[in-house]
């Protein structure tokens, strides 16, 4: 399994999730609304649903990761130079993320419970999305100072596997970036542009 530099990972994964919110305030919100709720084909996701449905995955796994992180906190444990995946983890993280030029390693179902309904509120939606990401910004500040590698998340998959706090963070922002990617494409169809050529750099240069 992949071993990190713990500093280096988390102020990666910082810029990746500061990437986001770039795309949220400068490609998304700027757009109306009905383009934002606009499904790319038949039982395609809106933006609005890629968002509504990162955001409930959000609602599980911040608390879950803040929770860690002050047990982490109250115990005292100091932070490693260097944070090694383990295999579920790096796993889930690759199956999750994008290959450079956009392209999905795997496709899945969204379980039942992570499936956004065919109208969210817009407004709501993006507001939720826009503070979860600012208090994952602060999550990984924290992250910092403590031991990610020892700290364990369960899944919402399933409690008996639980993810180290390191391989939490890589996980869900990896699965953060394969929805926004999908949220870009359905905004390009909804505008009548290529939809097909979106890729990770669209995730950095914006």
């Amino acid at each position: 399994m992949p071993t990190f530099n713990s500093q280096t990972l988390l102020q990666q994964l910082q810029g990746d999730v500061s990437s986001l919110l770039n795309v949220l305030h400068t490609r998304i919100m700027p757009q109306p609304h009905a383009a934002l709720l606009s499904q790319p084909a038949p039982g395609g996701w809106s933006v609005i649903q890629c968002l509504d449905h990162l955001n409930s995955y959000g609602l599980y796994y911040l608390p879950q990761l803040e929770a860690a992180l002050g047990k982490g906190e109250q115990l005292g444990l100091p932070a490693k130079p260097a944070f090694k995946s383990g295999w579920f983890g790096n796993y889930f993280t690759n199956m999750m993320q994008p290959r450079p030029d956009g392209a999905l390693k795997s496709k899945m179902n969204a379980p039942k419970g992570h499936r956004p309904v065919p109208q969210p509120a817009a407004a709501q939606v993006l507001d939720e999305f826009a503070a979860q990401q600012q208090r994952l910004l602060q999550l990984l500040q924290r992250a910092g100072q403590t031991d990610i590698g020892r700290l364990r998340v369960p899944t919402s998959l399933t409690r008996l596997i639980k993810l180290s706090a390191g391989d939490t963070f890589r996980f869900l922002i990896a699965h953060e970036q394969r929805h926004m990617l999908q949220a870009l494409r359905a905004l390009l169809a909804a505008t009548g542009n290529n939809h097909t050529a979106v890729s990770m750099q669209h995730l950095a240069d914006v």
